[in-house]
């Protein structure tokens, strides 16, 4: 007789504080018959904390070792038993692992669920004093200059709020670079060690958090970004704005698009505009 699937089950932990623990989430731990953590070393302090002692196996479900546990741990879930998916802190596969698991899940049709709780994104979001009603997650922040300053040219017409995470090594050269191409004045908040004894939410202007970031920043950090204001501008009026940046090195149809969607103008107009321009 084949057994029936077991059940994956993402599960969010708590950010620094254990009493932020969903009911749900002790019971989970209890008892699962495998739990998937992103760092065991961590797991067994949140159950010392929680109070609670698992029952079943433990096993290591690091990014680099994701896709290597894949395997095993889908035999499990065919083989009718519960995996439960922890990371460090809040919702699995956001920025953590737990995403390629899902999909392989997905892909079977074997069943999926979630323990919503604690998560950075939406804590930071709500924190911040800038507009909640439409934002979008960007992860972390690219690390080298050079992918970290074509990161932030795209985010120069993003209307919405944007939130990302970046390491406290690099926040300062982060929030230096942003003056540079998203201006001074843009609003923004960094939110530094959430849920914490240490706690701290500094808002401000670019260059007031870069200032204030230049001597250094620990923590846990996630920064929200304002989206950008409309601008008014005609398709004429923006054609040499494309062009100086097409003429710097950036595709033609990328510079057109980003343009249009910061103005509200017709990408397609716009496009034809400048290479009119050119004749």
């Amino acid at each position: 007789m084949t057994a029936s699937p077991g059940r994956l089950v993402l599960a969010a932990t708590p950010l620094g504080d254990p009493g932020d623990a969903s009911a749900r989430l002790i019971d989970a731990l209890g008892s699962a018959d495998v739990i998937a953590a992103e760092d065991t070393r961590r797991l067994r302090t949140l159950t010392s904390a929680l109070g609670v002692s698992p029952s079943g196996r433990v096993v290591s479900f690091y990014e680099d070792v994701e896709t290597a546990r894949l395997p095993k741990l889908l035999e499990a879930l065919r083989g009718g038993e519960t995996v439960l998916v922890v990371t460090d802190a809040g919702m699995p596969s956001v920025s953590d692992p737990g995403f390629r698991l899902v999909a392989a899940c997905v892909a079977e049709d074997l069943p999926v669920t979630c323990l919503p709780g604690p998560s950075a994104v939406t804590t930071a979001l709500a924190l911040s004093g800038l507009p909640c009603d439409r934002f979008c997650f960007e992860g972390f922040a690219p690390r080298k200059p050079g992918e970290r300053a074509k990161w932030l040219r795209e985010l120069v017409g993003e209307r919405r709020t944007v939130v990302f995470f970046e390491s406290p090594h690099r926040v300062a050269s982060l929030l230096s670079d942003a003056v540079s191409v998203l201006g001074a004045t843009r609003r923004a908040a960094v939110c530094r060690e959430l849920t914490k004894t240490y706690e701290e939410v500094k808002r401000g202007t670019l260059a007031d958090l870069a200032s204030w970031a230049a001597d250094g920043v620990r923590g846990e950090i996630t920064v929200v970004l304002e989206g950008a204001p409309a601008r008014q501008a005609s398709v004429a009026d923006l054609v040499p704005e494309v062009a100086e940046r097409v003429a710097s090195g950036e595709r033609l149809k990328t510079v057109a698009a980003e343009v249009a969607g910061a103005t509200g103008v017709s990408t397609k107009e716009l496009y034809a505009a400048v290479l009119a321009a050119r004749k």
